[in-house]
């Protein structure tokens, strides 16, 4: 209970009944009043003079309605009844109270259902001590008087003990028969001899209870009536219980609800997910997730994807996954955690001021700050510092699983953050480390790129609690490093085949050396190995050499002695550890190796093509089958992140770490492309190099990079081009086609423009140029997480490669309607902006035929 004292603190409040105001001393301004029932008609009893008094008094009266009882008030001249709906979740049901007390003002008065009915709504015991700190102290703020009803009984004392400690006023409330006492808990700032003590009823008037030898007997005959009721159990625990006992007594009539049950309250809300985790995960396996839990709430999206798809291989080929699936080590902290921490810091307020329309963007940086800086409630950092005794020191991966990611259309792919610790040291080093990689995670829910993209999607103000998916980082131990023999992105549906002879359903994978950070963002200076799994040695390059230039030639993995994520060179990886699984992974470059040679250089010079592991074993047919069966298992096409674990012949087994369904831009029905098209009307067309389905749309509006402009700026002013980008495109008010050289979207100015997918949400096609000024060429890179977002949003793809014979590409055909942002060299000057109003461009795709045309009509 916070110090302030109320604005009038001499001001007096009448409960209606003379003999309880002499009791209390009266209630006075500010107070919050919790009453602690078994019979909730002595709630009631107590209720309707006190609203009499206060209508007396003038005063407005709120009830508000939100439980499942018979109401509290039937019918009152003065009172308002304003019903809310619970089931929405914690979150939401708190802000629109908050809202409601808000718009009431000063000085109003409330009466609430029993608080005890949230239980239903919520199944978390300590949501409900959560909800009480959050309106508790706002209410005390503006000076209202506010009733609360409970059973204690159905709660927590861990909760009852929080509910005590923040309100003002606590009324126990026992019946024995005919015989009614009242024992008041807790008076704020009043004191009497005998105010603590229990109250006889008796015509109105309460006497205190002052023969020790009858409060004696009181207690006892207390003590007897409650023998035989359940102990104090959280409701949560209580589910679990139940399901434990359902099980071992293999009581089949309770499993199936209470499968239902657990599922409803531990893994989601949407349809589409629940029916997938009604078939996948059976109440035994929800009573193992409980066990490997912190808190309590939703295991979020990220844990339950990764869930489902390992029961679904597991149920569905057993014969495979059996042998070649390793078990998970896995924990989650529930979306309670991430409340309780809000809650425990004092930042509801904050949390508000954010949920609003001015305040969405602009106020979410200060609760970043606020986040960042906040404190773990007790129990809490307890349950951290006994799950760093179970992993011992291996390296651990702190990973966002909120409530509304990986879902059926929301992906949230790199919205959020995932830390990797090294996890060395002593045991408290290592607490303040986990504790501070779960307060990062914590505050990307507030980065401006979340933000913007569920605001784009319309979930701006749906509940997105954040719980996290803590996993033991699959790998091996190098000498001072640690990393996965291999990693990577799968997808079932290669919706970027660049041949006409490629299937789409066949999938595709990104592959790695290393951990698999590289596999899910576009990272400077280096290229993933991208495969079509019915073409997997089948490679858009021209030549050998071209396939090693664009090849792996960095590998991400934990430095132990660092203590940090970090990227090496294959090289020098090569030069400090003797056991990696090359033979496996690479060929030898023997120009490369000559040439090392003669400037006396040991060792062979490895390139990371992946061809040993394609050809030589079962690595494309296990992954086929893998993504097959998980996409007929969830009934839609799904994307994969997963490591490898290479045996000495090579052969792998999977570690799967994510599965989520994947976002396809949908087919738009045949579409015509003109065969012969005269060179004057074509901006480009390329065979292959594109994604997005079949494409038909109209073009108005054209911004360009200029490539030799670009090239020649500084890392600065490279920044400054994607600033103007980003202006441009949420300037314009019609379809914008967005042409570059290099990369979109990197983290290196150098290879291409470093906007953030936030910037450019909202286009209509996006064109990656091969330029030769800069040497920027773009990257086949489905599966990261910008193409991920281009796919989600139904923005078109295509990368160009003018030097081909199956590419051409016109940049000179728009200057005759170009309009550089600025004249003088500079940033501006960059940024080309083609209006086309007049005479809109047609961008055509045929997936079939892989054909992609950019032109004039006639």
């Amino acid at each position: 209970m916070a110090s302030q004292e109320p604005l009038n603190p001499e001001d007096r409040v009448s409960t209606g009944l003379t003999g309880l105001d002499e009791v209390l001393d009266g209630l006075r301004i500010g107070d919050n009043v919790v009453w602690r029932v078994s019979d909730l008609e002595d709630y009631r009893r107590f209720v309707h003079p006190f609203l009499d008094a206060a209508a007396d008094a003038g005063r407005q009266i709120i009830y508000l309605r939100f439980g499942e009882h018979p109401p509290i008030i039937e019918q009152h001249h003065a009172v308002r009844t304003i019903e809310i709906d619970a089931l929405g979740g914690f979150e939401s049901f708190t802000s629109r109270v908050w809202h409601l007390i808000e718009q009431h003002g000063r000085g109003a008065f409330y009466v609430c259902d029993s608080l005890s009915e949230l239980l239903n709504a919520w199944a978390t015991d300590a949501m409900v001590g959560n909800f009480f700190r959050v309106v508790c102290p706002f209410l005390f703020e503006l000076d209202t008087v506010a009733w609360f009803a409970l059973h204690p009984d159905r709660h927590s004392r861990m909760t009852l003990d929080r509910i005590r400690e923040t309100t003002q006023v606590m009324i126990d409330v026992h019946r024995y028969g005919a015989n009614v006492q009242i024992h008041p808990i807790k008076a704020w700032r009043r004191q009497s001899p005998t105010m603590f003590l229990p109250h006889r009823e008796q015509n109105g008037q309460f006497q205190p209870i002052t023969d020790s030898s009858d409060a004696t007997r009181l207690q006892a005959s207390l003590e007897l009536e409650h023998l035989h009721r359940q102990p104090l159990l959280d409701y949560w625990d209580r589910l679990f219980q139940e399901a434990s006992r359902a099980l071992s007594e293999q009581d089949k009539g309770c499993i199936a609800d209470l499968q239902a049950q657990v599922l409803q309250v531990l893994i989601s809300r949407d349809p589409q997910i629940l029916e997938l985790a009604r078939r996948y995960l059976s109440l035994e396996d929800l009573l193992g997730i409980r066990s490997r839990m912190i808190g309590s709430g939703y295991i979020g999206g990220k844990a339950t994807g990764m869930l489902i798809a390992r029961n679904l291989l597991l149920k569905e080929a057993p014969e495979l996954w059996q042998q070649y699936l390793e078990p998970h080590d896995s924990s989650y902290l529930g979306t309670d955690a991430y409340y309780a921490f809000l809650v425990h810091n004092g930042l509801w307020p904050a949390i508000m001021r954010q949920r609003s329309e001015a305040g969405y963007l602009t106020e979410a940086p200060a609760l970043r700050k606020g986040i960042l800086t906040g404190q773990f409630p007790d129990e809490i950092r307890a349950e951290l510092a006994r799950l760093l005794d179970h992993y011992g020191q291996y390296p651990i991966l702190v990973r966002s699983s909120s409530l509304q990611e990986d879902g059926f259309g929301n992906a949230f792919a790199g919205k959020y953050e995932s830390v990797f610790l090294v996890n060395q040291g002593a045991p408290e080093h290592r607490l303040a480390a986990l504790e501070d990689a779960i307060r990062e995670v914590y505050a990307s829910s507030m980065s401006d790129d979340a933000l913007r993209y569920r605001k784009q999607r319309g979930l701006d103000q749906r509940e997105e609690p954040m719980a996290l998916l803590i996993q033991r980082v699959n790998g091996r131990f190098h000498g001072r490093y640690y990393l996965p023999d291999a990693a990577g992105v799968g997808v079932s549906r290669n919706t970027f085949a660049w041949d006409s002879t490629m299937d789409p359903k066949a999938g595709m994978v990104r592959l790695v050396m290393g951990l698999g950070t590289r596999a899910v963002d576009r990272i400077e200076g280096d290229h993933a190995c991208v495969m079509a799994l019915d073409q997997p040695t089948r490679q858009p390059f021209r030549n050998q050499d071209e396939s090693y230039r664009f090849s792996q030639h960095l590998v991400d993995l934990l430095d132990l002695e660092d203590g940090t994520l970090d990227t090496r060179p294959l090289s020098q990886l090569l030069e400090n550890t003797t056991d990696l699984p090359m033979t496996h992974l690479a060929e030898v470059d023997r120009a490369a190796t000559t040439r090392a040679e003669q400037i006396g250089l040991e060792g062979p010079v490895w390139r990371l093509t992946f061809r040993p592991l394609v050809q030589k074993g079962a690595f494309i047919s296990r992954l086929s089958n893998l993504l097959q069966t998980l996409e007929a298992g969830y009934r839609h096409p799904v994307d994969v992140e997963f490591t490898l674990h290479l045996d000495e012949q090579g052969d792998p087994s999977f570690n799967l770490v994510q599965c989520r369904p994947l976002t396809t831009v949908g087919e738009t029905g045949p579409v015509n492309i003109p065969d012969k098209l005269p060179e004057d009307r074509i901006l480009f067309r390329t065979e292959g190099h594109f994604m997005g389905g079949n494409i038909n749309l109209a073009i108005q509006r054209v911004l360009r990079v200029d490539a030799a402009v670009y090239a020649g700026l500084n890392t600065s002013e490279r920044y400054e081009v994607a600033r103007l980008v980003s202006e441009q495109v949420k300037s314009a008010n019609t379809p914008v086609l967005l042409i570059g050289p290099g990369r979109w979207g990197t983290s290196s100015p150098e290879l291409g423009v470093p906007v953030r997918f936030s910037d450019i949400a909202g286009i209509a096609a996006l064109v990656e140029v091969s330029e030769k000024a800069g040497h920027m060429v773009p990257d086949l890179s489905y599966g990261s997480h910008f193409f991920q977002d281009l796919v989600e949003t139904g923005i078109a793809y295509a990368a160009l490669f003018p030097e081909t014979d199956h590419c051409q590409y016109y940049p000179e055909h728009l200057t005759e309607v170009s309009t550089p942002v600025a004249q003088t060299p500079s940033p501006c000057a960059a940024v080309r902006v083609h209006d086309l109003t007049g005479r809109p461009l047609q961008l055509r795709g045929d997936i079939v035929r892989q054909q992609l045309v950019c032109y004039f009509p006639d």
